[in-house]
């Protein structure tokens, strides 16, 4: 245990999860795990977003990439920081993502050689619309992850994240309330999803699982 900072010194996924995590996403594209990251990393981490924003420390996010790249309030409203190692708790949630990175693989086959990430903050107000996180055929990006940080979400607290049916994108499978310790993961080429306003600040880390654009694997849903 690391005594400075209340959480072990490793944070790994229970395996039995894991499993869950996998089944979930081989028969319908989506996962929501409550209670499965540490609560003392998820403060820890909470902890670390809130004074990189008392500090003027995060990015206003945008979308699009290179030449495509602007910003639009009107369709995202979140800040963010890209996880660079810096403080052991990002290590320790790095880690844990790495681990599930090699499960993912050994079930999946899917060729997943790196993960990326961001801390993401949202003031009160703030939303992302439905989209997608890849485009098929156009990125590298397999599969998304997102952990929630905050302590003591209420439940009327707004900034859900919803999850519409890959099959059917009007039609809502599921909401996601933000709050500490749950994790979902999802298809990024296949489901449509968005964030709701938020009525208090609502922190999380978003994520992706990326492949080399030439490896197939790519996961078709049961339905």
């Amino acid at each position: 245990m690391n005594h400075s900072t209340g959480y072990p010194d490793a944070c790994p996924l229970p395996a039995e999860r894991i499993n869950e995590l996998i089944d979930a996403l081989v028969e319908q594209g989506w996962y929501i795990g409550e209670s499965l990251l540490d609560p003392q990393l998820c403060l820890a981490l909470h902890q670390e977003v809130e004074i990189m924003h008392q500090q003027q420390e995060l990015s206003q996010a945008g979308i699009g990439r290179g030449h495509d790249f602007e910003l639009r309030r009107d369709i995202r409203g979140d800040a963010i920081h890209w996880l660079d190692r810096e403080s052991l708790a990002q290590r320790r949630y790095l880690e844990a993502m790495g681990a599930l990175q090699q499960s993912l693989n050994a079930a999946l086959y899917l060729g997943l050689f790196e993960y990326e990430a961001h801390f993401a903050h949202y003031p009160v107000g703030a939303f992302y619309q439905r989209h997608l996180d890849s485009f098929r055929g156009r990125a590298n990006r397999v599969v998304s992850t997102v952990g929630y940080l905050n302590p003591d979400w209420p439940d009327d607290g707004g900034g859900e994240m919803v999850i519409y049916d890959a099959q059917t994108p009007d039609r809502e499978v599921a909401r996601v309330i933000p709050r500490a310790g749950t994790f979902a993961c999802f298809l990024s080429e296949q489901v449509p999803h968005e964030v709701l306003p938020a009525r208090q600040p609502r922190s999380s880390i978003a994520g992706w699982f990326r492949r080399n654009a030439s490896l197939g694997g790519v996961i078709d849903p049961a339905r």
